[in-house]
């Protein structure tokens, strides 16, 4: 999994944000939690939302982990 390009897209004008994995579309997260848990569904099990959050794994564009509402 630490070669995979994780890309968290800006928030939408209603709310989450779209996520990727190399060229898979995940799909919508509205939390850090939502994050966590599509990242353990990928791979990265035993990780918790402070492991997420502090990941250099993740590309945030136009805000990082705390930003969830557009």
């Amino acid at each position: 999994m630490s070669e995979r390009r994780v890309i968290v897209y800006p928030p939408s004008e209603t709310g989450g944000r779209k996520v990727r994995i190399d060229d898979r579309i995940l799909g919508t997260a509205y939390s850090l939690h939502d994050l966590t848990v599509f990242l353990q569904h990928a791979g990265l099990t035993g990780w918790d939302e402070l492991d997420v959050a502090e990941s250099g794994l993740i590309e945030w564009h136009e805000g990082g982990p705390e930003l969830w509402e557009g």
